[in-house]
């Protein structure tokens, strides 16, 4: 009789495992490695996943979480211009998103302020605007900071 051992790929997935596969994927996700579909379709398949050799191929191109994967040096003189445009989007997505909260609480207070004005049956004072500007002047001096009190 011959005996078939298991290879580790062969083993049953426990719901841990797929679990640990989960968190990252998540991970990626947050990380800029993944897009939304791309994680969809593979946390699909890791919920999915009935061996571990079925997991294995869905992280397999992922470094280990909260490292850095090695940049790629390029080959040959490095163009300044090109490279300072290259950064270019990174820092108006980096205003951007010191902006999305601030935003999302105008379009609150000044839906809250609207309605009551509306019940009062006159424009009321304008309060939002006392918040709203604290808030942005916060947004403001974090960006010129650099937001090192984070």
């Amino acid at each position: 009789m011959e005996s078939s051992a298991a290879r580790p790929g062969d083993y049953r997935a426990a719901d841990s495992d797929r679990d640990a596969v989960a968190e990252r994927l998540a991970a990626a996700l947050a990380e800029g490695r993944l897009k939304e579909d791309e994680y969809r379709e593979r946390l699909d398949a890791a919920l999915s996943a009935v061996t571990l050799g079925d997991l294995d191929p869905l992280t397999a191109d992922l470094p280990p979480a909260g490292t850095s994967a090695p940049a790629p040096r390029p080959e040959g003189p490095i163009d300044l211009a090109a490279a300072g445009e290259a950064n270019a989007p990174s820092v108006w997505k980096e205003q951007a998103e010191a902006w999305r909260p601030w935003a999302g609480g105008a379009v609150i207070m000044v839906g809250i302020w609207g309605l009551t004005s509306v019940l009062a049956g006159e424009a009321t004072a304008f309060w939002p605007i006392i918040p709203l500007g604290i808030w942005a002047l916060v947004v403001i001096a974090g960006m010129i900071t650099g937001g090192r009190g984070r």
